[in-house]
């Protein structure tokens, strides 16, 4: 698999700013084009809206931004004429309004009414995001105290208490902006009063992925590099650490020549945690993460203990001419944990099949060398414990061949006797390099009992390595590099393809781009060719646990299991890059889309007519007899997108199979579709004004 990057592409992400940037304080906001000066018609409306008014998305889609479906008898003329005019003026309106609930038993509620004219990047009003916050127990108490208050006087009134409200709105307005200024730091706050800083506000296009100059990309060239630095740095310390635990030991002259490099890996260990609290990584959702505060608690929750331990600077004890030599070397054997970052790297080196041979075989080097350094301290611990009457040991049998004997303890040539540390080095190396690729040739051979027990654990080892590395490595390459190689076969097919029938350059990008994402997406399993062989009943069982979301929503309440599990055979999975279209205006409809994650826009004619999210069902009613459906409008994907289709040939056929749902589907399907495609349907904007004020709410809230 390659180095997964994560979901870098640029994309329009303004709906998933606006959906976050109130913090749960204003999560009632409605989306309307402002191109369309006829009606000015609502793309898009939080659920916090739908919740707080009783509409469905579906009932508020393409009616007016200026919401006549809520005003009422109590709704004050002078602003719903104000309201009017900041829309056609395409400026900003702020103020206090009365709505009507759908419901009849909840009646009114007071309404802080924000529109915020949105442009582009050229500077031109395309969207009103218009902002709900219910503040009918605010003004209540307000009521009450000035109640109060006037009691206290002795000039009560008597009179409608909406009519007085009323005349008092722009006063409340005030002291409630005024209240929320002064408690700016307390819970209560509402975002700088939401829309007061207006540059918060994004801008409706497409937006790079923005980053601090100081934050390194863990995919980069120059990050690359570097690890494969400190991955010559990790291997540099797993072959000296134990050498000079083993060979050097006290000899503080043998020590000090490799004391500069030693403290050149530190001091890289040091800046590779400096910098991997500045490198970004990917998240189990696929998304690179920027942010400094989320990359720090990242590292410092994984492989920060890990990596602090393998930089500390030992190596500064010889500073002040502390003679801890052998303390110091066991102290840096902590080092070695390194490796575990290693093994957490493998999936990133094991991209080609020369990178895994060079690195088993790096490994097993590395092996042979630490079963060398423990052959040559049992070796000296044998002759150290046997000092005066004893020469059997392989040291002893060295000396003798190199013609350079170890002398006993009380002897004048004690000192410096032996071979050179170079010539025991290389022959201890020899003999686990033998006995771990063979039984070894018996030049230098185990002779106590220690040293035999330690030959055997080598033999048995080596036919560990032989069974587990040797013997296995193709298979070993082939597992780890099947899908790779599928990988490879597929993109360079594709290659094949764009050089055959020589394709522009910008088409072979959007190919390329389009095949690694959804290969990092779904690592090239097809769904459907998996479960193709599995016999049906299971198949449905599948599908439908994958579909469950789609098959969840109230389209399908009134379906039978057996209609469910029939319709899920149907449903695929699709995917969607920032730019790309999913449908064009005119094209044959051939599948019903529902948006599991992302966001879309649908445009005529340049002009943004709705924006879907999450939940979303893109579509058009649909008729048993005329099958042909032309889409009236483009879909174009803003953010990377995963969609659920149902395919309109395989729903058709589930709908003759079950005609006791069909006609409850072709129905139903009307009132949850967010946008109509059909060709020639024609979503009129239903204002609901009341033209005559005197009349009851509960028939303008019939209407």
């Amino acid at each position: 698999m390659p180095v997964m990057k994560g979901l870098l592409a640029p994309q329009n992400t303004f709906l998933d700013t606006i959906a976050t940037r109130f913090d749960g304080t204003h999560s009632n906001f409605i989306l309307a084009n402002a191109q369309m000066s006829k009606g000015f018609p609502i793309v898009y409306c939080s659920d916090g809206f739908c919740e707080l008014t009783g509409f469905s998305r579906a009932e508020v889609m393409q009616k007016s931004c200026a919401c006549k479906f809520l005003y009422g008898p109590e709704t004050s003329e002078s602003i719903i004429q104000s309201i009017d005019e900041a829309l056609e003026e395409r400026k900003e309106f702020k103020d206090e309004i009365i709505f009507y609930f759908l419901s009849i038993s909840a009646a009114l509620f007071w309404c802080l009414l924000d529109i915020v004219p949105i442009k582009n990047e050229k500077g031109d009003v395309v969207l009103f995001l218009a902002s709900f916050k219910d503040i009918t127990d605010t003004k209540a108490k307000a009521i009450q105290e000035d109640k109060r208050e006037e009691r206290r006087r002795g000039r009560v009134k008597t009179g409608s208490s909406f009519t007085s409200t009323r005349l008092r709105s722009s006063t409340v307005l005030y002291h409630i902006s005024g209240h929320l200024h002064s408690r700016e730091k307390s819970k209560i706050k509402l975002n700088k009063n939401v829309f007061g800083d207006l540059p918060a506000l994004p801008e409706y296009k497409v937006a790079d992925a923005k980053k601090s100059k100081f934050i390194l990309l863990h995919y980069s060239t120059f990050k690359a590099g570097w690890d494969w630095l400190i991955l010559l740095a990790t291997f540099y310390v797993a072959v000296t650490v134990p050498y000079n635990v083993c060979f050097i030991g006290d000899d503080d002259d043998l020590t000090r020549s490799t004391t500069v490099s030693d403290i050149g890996v530190e001091i890289l260990f040091i800046i590779d945690i400096i910098f991997s609290f500045r490198t970004t990584y990917v998240s189990k959702s696929g998304q690179v993460i920027f942010d400094a505060r989320q990359i720090c608690i990242h590292y410092l929750t994984t492989w920060f203990i890990i990596d602090l331990v393998a930089a500390l600077p030992f190596d500064l004890l010889y500073a002040v001419k502390v003679s801890v030599a052998s303390v110091v070397h066991l102290l840096k054997t902590v080092r070695l944990l390194r490796l575990l970052r290693l093994l957490q790297k493998m999936d990133r080196y094991s991209q080609h099949s020369t990178v895994v041979l060079t690195l088993l075989m790096s490994m097993f080097a590395l092996l042979a060398h630490w079963m060398a350094c423990i052959w040559y301290i049992i070796g000296k611990m044998e002759m150290e414990s046997n000092a005066y009457n004893w020469d059997i040991g392989w040291l002893h049998e060295l000396g003798k061949r190199l013609e350079s004997p170890y002398y006993a303890m009380g002897d004048i040539n004690a000192t410096g006797s032996g071979p050179s540390i170079r010539s025991v080095y290389i022959a201890s190396l020899y003999f686990t390099l033998s006995s771990l690729t063979s039984v070894g040739f018996g030049n230098v051979s185990a002779n106590t009992d220690a040293e035999k027990i330690f030959s055997v654990c080598i033999m048995l080892i080596g036919a560990l390595m032989h069974a587990l590395v040797f013997g296995n490595v193709t298979a070993i390459i082939q597992r780890m590099y099947s899908r790779w190689s599928q990988y490879h076969t597929r993109t360079k097919d594709i290659k094949d393809f764009i050089r055959v029938h020589h394709l522009p350059q910008s088409l072979k990008q959007r190919m390329l781009e389009y095949f690694q994402t959804t290969w990092s997406v779904n690592n090239g399993i097809d769904c459907n060719e998996l479960l193709k062989d599995f016999p049906d009943e299971l198949r449905s069982d599948i599908t439908m646990h994958l579909n469950k979301e789609i098959l969840e929503l109230s389209l399908f309440a009134s379906a039978s299991r057996g209609c469910l599990r029939s319709l899920s055979l149907h449903i695929k999975t699709s995917f969607c890059t920032p730019g790309e279209y999913l449908l064009r205006q005119g094209d044959a409809l051939q599948a019903i889309f529902f948006v599991c994650s992302g966001s879309m826009e649908v445009l005529k004619d340049g002009m943004v007519l709705a924006i879907l999210g999450k939940g979303d069902l893109i579509g058009s009613n649909l008729s048993l007899d005329n099958r042909v459906i032309k889409t009236n409008a483009d879909v174009k994907a803003l953010t990377y997108c995963d969609l659920q289709c149902i395919n309109l040939k395989g729903l058709y056929e589930v709908l003759d199979l079950y005609p006791e749902y069909s006609h409850h589907f072709v129905q139903d399907i009307q009132q949850d579709l967010t946008y109509n495609l059909r060709e020639g349907h024609e979503t009129h904007v239903r204002s609901f004004e009341c033209l005559d004020f005197k009349c009851t709410p509960n028939l303008l809230l019939h209407y």
